[in-house]
């Protein structure tokens, strides 16, 4: 009798083990496709990169293109603008940290942090006080005092690199990651 004992012992715990082993197949089974749907569509990932053309691009020009459902700056500096923008002590911005993805979180908000070459300057074209769209000087339609971006919402105002300089907006306009495909063509994203 104590063999029969065994036996059953033996068979409930392959029947325990199975019977859990199958139950977590079904919840992974049922699971998957609400984890799966939860991805991003074809779409979305379509527009998750874009490829700007520069060769339209006149000097001291700026066009603004829309990314991911907002609008991207890219902006072609003058020399003038080039040397403003780095002619300024990082230590007097009210934002002194460079806010570009493709770099750590500290690092500083020098010209050459924000740029990857420095006639070009890409940027996320949403102020970042109330996510408003500033407006960008020209050579003949200078906006605020520094000659880069206005936002006439609430008068947040940035310099040639993108920087807060004055208003209410508590940070520089973002640097995306992007990456030149060729010297007249670029990929954000």
């Amino acid at each position: 009798m104590t063999a029969a004992t065994a036996d059953d012992a033996t068979r409930r715990d392959f029947l325990y083990v199975a019977s859990g082993a199958m139950g977590g197949v079904a919840v992974a089974a049922v699971a998957w496709p609400l984890i799966d749907q939860m991805n991003p569509s074809t779409a979305a990932l379509a527009l998750s990169s874009v490829e700007v053309p520069l060769d339209s691009i006149q000097v001291g020009q700026g066009i603004t293109v829309k990314w991911r459902g907002q609008p991207l700056f890219v902006r072609r500096r003058t020399p003038e603008e080039i040397a403003k923008a780095r002619a300024v002590d990082v230590a007097s911005l009210p934002d002194p940290l460079a806010n570009n993805d493709s770099l750590p979180e500290n690092a500083p908000a020098t010209d050459a942090n924000r740029t990857t070459k420095p006639e070009w300057l890409v940027l996320k074209g949403v102020c970042t006080h109330l996510g408003c769209t500033p407006t960008i000087s020209t050579p003949t339609d200078v906006q605020g005092e520094y000659g880069g971006w206005l936002c006439h919402c609430h008068g947040s105002q940035y310099d040639t690199a993108g920087r807060i300089r004055k208003g209410p907006a508590p940070r520089n306009l973002e640097v995306p990651p992007y990456a030149f495909l060729s010297d007249t063509r670029i990929k954000v994203g």
